[in-house]
């Protein structure tokens, strides 16, 4: 079993900069690709971020891309996301995922149901 725990959140004023965290613990012993996602109040989760097992692929929600950063560290077995020029949309639960399996060919997945493995989540509040 794997366990995930995301840490970085918190309130910040739009334009501003979070990093979350997501150390992932338990049957880590091979790397495989994971992501974020984020639902607000009201709404279905949505994909926000993907890496590669490697970390030499990622893929962004249009709504993201140019401000967010996903990255990951497998010695430490920890992605991050960098997030800048927060705008109050951003508000919502983060969440990281991770799969299961290790994938030949393309290893980017945006849908929920690709992933095995989920954190508990972290509240990204941004006000305006």
């Amino acid at each position: 079993q794997v366990q995930l725990v995301e840490s970085g959140g918190g309130l910040v004023q739009a334009g501003g900069s979070l990093r979350l965290s997501c150390v992932a613990s338990g049957r880590t012993s091979s790397s495989t690709a994971m992501g974020w996602f984020r639902q607000a109040p009201g709404k279905e989760r949505e994909f926000v971020a993907a890496i590669s097992r490697s970390g030499g692929s990622t893929y962004y929600a249009d709504s993201v891309k140019g401000r967010f950063t996903i990255s990951r560290d497998n010695a430490k077995n920890t992605v991050y996301l960098e997030m800048n020029s927060l705008k109050p949309e951003d508000t919502a639960v983060y969440y990281c995922a991770k799969r299961a399996s290790i994938s030949l060919g393309v290893d980017i997945y945006t849908r929920p149901r690709d992933y095995d493995y989920w954190g508990q989540g972290t509240q990204v509040t941004v006000s305006s």
